[in-house]
């Protein structure tokens, strides 16, 4: 420890003035620059009543005892010294007066070691003290740098060199302190054990870039070519500063993904990666990597890292965006809207980039936009028309999505213009196509008789349902009479609609075709014909029962040659139903010819179905007609 102000040596020598003992004073350790030379201070005492009058003293080097023949470093009764001293000792204090400091020239390294002094007062009053000094030859000036230097804290490092030669004198300098500031010169100081120190000091406030700095000092001696020079390193510490991290990261969803964060600081610090508030990794070291494998959606989002050591933190954030397809949309309507009502269509989905969303209906777009996770379209006042299958399809170039759903459109029952009756022979048969939603009902009313056939009554009529068509067929047969009027009524719980089935007859069709004066021959020849067979039949069906039954309540109609048996399978029925629209659409347009004939007509094997005589009779209709 240095002392700017120190004990005077004087002080010292009254002190032992006043003793009475053996005794001597040196300091304990002492160094000089190798090539230069030492001055090692010493006192020494003894006993008042000796009263020697001449006093010599030897110094030896690394032993006390004479009897261990130590190297005599210098002898005041002989001057005979060990050889490694010889021209390089002297005695600079006068023993006389108790001084016994020592000078020693032109240092090696091999004179490194303990001195003693033994005082010689003649006779048998000799005193080898135990109070020695161990010198210390030196090559590099002593740079002291406080135990903690923290960046932007001031500081203060000096140099310390030995000054304990009076004939060199050293001077001071300090290297590769550039910004540092101006060093100070205190110059030469004295140690709390007599010896000698120059010092000098630099004052500077340090940052971060002067970690690791090597900072020296230099001592020269002026007229020589002796020069020192010693290092330190600075060890400056500072918190991190995060100098490495990958910018925003995208990555296709599946993909690995690496993120890199790097800090500078001293000492290492702590660096951990977190997403929402939640430790992902953590190690004390310059760099961290976090390494993610197959990611997914759910791992979107923002990245921190901190780093932290005892002198502060830092911290940044990284945004990892993973690409990947639509999700599957899903859509919010109702699947059931009342004609005339305001249906609302939301689709929505998520993607990353966000998708192009369309509504299509039958391959028609409705609505899109592009890069919106949702698309809402309305349908004001809907209609029949809008029922059906639609399709919400999102997109982006990562792949594609779709959604069906089906709108359904419920409204008051429509009779179409199809609808009609037909006739050929003794059988009539009316066919009523109604378009509603939900189903409805269907009557076929005879207004002349007072007799109303709805479905129910599958002996007469049949029904089919595709889609929103509901077709049902009334079937008449033993009509000797003039046709009757028929009205089809199909209601459903959004209201009724009736028509009068028009009637393609064959009389009707025959006058367009024989024209005015043919019609007039035709009508009488028609008339005889028809007075002919009504008084024929009349004979015939004296035993069989008509078939309707006279009264205010006429009972349902029924039929002995014509029955349903039974709700056929689906493609069975659609086979059959258009069998029988062909039938009738052949009576209707060739009302001249005789295509009123039973199943009786073609021989009904026992291996023939109804649907697949209904498909002959049609097919043998076609013949006649060719």
């Amino acid at each position: 420890m240095i002392f700017l102000t120190a004990l005077p040596l004087f002080w010292i020598m009254i002190a032992a003035s006043r003793g009475g003992h053996w005794g001597a004073w040196m300091p304990s350790s002492i160094s000089a620059f190798e090539g230069t030379c030492v001055s090692i201070p010493c006192r020494f005492d003894f006993p008042d009543e000796l009263r020697p009058a001449v006093v010599h003293g030897v110094w030896y080097f690394n032993s006390p005892y004479p009897k261990n023949y130590p190297p005599v470093v210098f002898k005041s009764r002989t001057q005979v010294v060990h050889e490694s001293f010889q021209g390089r000792s002297r005695l600079l204090g006068d023993l006389g007066l108790r001084n016994c400091t020592l000078l020693l020239s032109n240092l090696s390294p091999e004179l490194g070691g303990k001195y003693y002094f033994r005082g010689d007062l003649g006779g048998y009053n000799q005193y080898t003290f135990s109070e020695h000094s161990v010198l210390d030859i030196i090559n590099t000036p002593n740079i002291v740098v406080p135990l903690e230097v923290v960046a932007g804290t001031e500081v203060e490092v000096s140099c310390l060199v030995p000054d304990n030669c009076p004939e060199l004198r050293p001077e001071l300098s300090w290297l590769g302190h550039d910004g540092l500031g101006e060093p100070a010169v205190l110059g030469r100081l004295r140690e709390d054990e007599g010896t000698w120190v120059q010092m000098s000091l630099l004052h500077f406030v340090p940052t971060r870039e002067a970690n690791g700095l090597r900072l020296g000092c230099q001592a020269s001696f002026p007229n020589t070519t002796l020069q020192f020079e010693g290092y330190a390193s600075l060890d400056v510490k500072y918190p991190p500063v995060i100098v490495e991290m990958n910018s925003s990261v995208e990555a296709i969803e599946g993909s690995h993904v690496g993120l890199l964060c790097g800090a500078d600081s001293n000492p290492l610090p702590l660096l951990t990666w977190m997403r929402d508030g939640t430790v992902l990794r953590e190690a004390v070291a310059e760099s961290l990597f976090l390494e993610l494998d197959e990611v997914t959606p759910g791992e979107d989002g923002v990245y921190a890292c901190l780093a932290e050591n005892a002198y502060g933190q830092d911290n940044r954030t990284v945004e990892l965006s993973v690409m990947y397809a639509p999700w599957k949309p899903t859509v919010n309507v109702t699947l059931v809207a009342v004609e005339g009502e305001t249906v609302s269509i939301l689709c929505s989905t998520q993607s990353n980039p966000d998708p192009i969303l369309t509504i299509f209906k039958e391959k028609q777009i409705l609505a899109t936009v592009i890069y919106e996770s949702e698309l809402q379209v309305e349908l004001p006042a809907v209609t029949p028309e809008d029922d059906g299958e639609y399709w919400c399809v999102a997109e982006n170039q990562y792949g594609q999505r779709a959604t069906a759903f089906n709108l359904s459109v419920e409204f008051a029952p429509v009779i179409l213009l199809e609808s009609h009756c037909a006739a050929a022979r003794d059988t009539v048969q009316c066919l009523c196509v109604v378009k509603s939603n939900p189903e409805p009902s269907v009557a076929f009313e005879l207004p002349s008789r007072n007799v109303t056939v709805n479905e129910t009554e599958r002996e007469f009529v049949y029904s089919e349902r595709s889609g929103l068509l509901l077709t049902s067929i009334l079937t008449l047969r033993g009509q000797a009479q003039a046709p009757p009027r028929v009205i089809c009524t199909s209601r459903n719980l959004y209201g009724t609609k009736s028509l009068e089935l028009p009637f393609q007859g064959a009389h009707r069709l025959m006058w367009a075709k024989i024209g005015p004066v043919g019609a007039v021959v035709a009508f009488a020849i028609l008339i005889a014909i028809v007075c002919y067979i009504t008084q024929t039949r009349r004979k015939k069906n004296v035993t069989e029962s008509p078939s309707f039954s006279a009264g205010d309540n006429p009972p349902v109609l029924f039929s002995s040659d014509f029955r349903i048996s039974g709700a056929p399978e689906k493609k069975e029925s659609e086979r059959r139903l258009g069998s029988e629209r062909r039938l009738l659409g052949l009576r209707g347009e060739h009302p001249e010819l005789d295509l009123s004939f039973s199943h009786s007509d073609l021989g009904k094997g026992p291996t023939k179905d109804s649907y697949t005589l209904t498909e002959e009779l049609a097919e043998y209709a076609e013949i006649r007609v060719k």
